[in-house]
């Protein structure tokens, strides 16, 4: 066979690039849209809460710790499935 040598560790690989950035784009679209769906039901439990309880703001308060937390655990989640 004739041609070029090809590098150690193998023959060319083909230029993934464009794969690589697509799914990073839309890992990163994914996670952006997980927090802002917690947060967002944080916000409107808390306010659902403190319609009920009349307790403004505490009920908001714990809604957006609430979301908060679910946003960080589910992110968490993600991210690790890319490493």
């Amino acid at each position: 066979m004739t041609g070029a040598p090809t590098p150690e560790g193998g023959g060319a690989q083909p230029d993934q690039s464009g794969d690589s950035a697509l799914a990073s784009m839309g890992a990163f679209a994914a996670m952006g849209t997980t927090v802002a769906i917690c947060v967002g039901l944080g916000v409107w439990l808390g306010l659902w809460l403190d319609r009920v309880w009349l307790g403004a703001p505490g009920g908001l308060l714990f809604g957006i710790a609430l979301g908060t937390v679910a946003a960080v655990v589910s992110v968490v989640k993600l991210v690790r499935r890319f490493l």
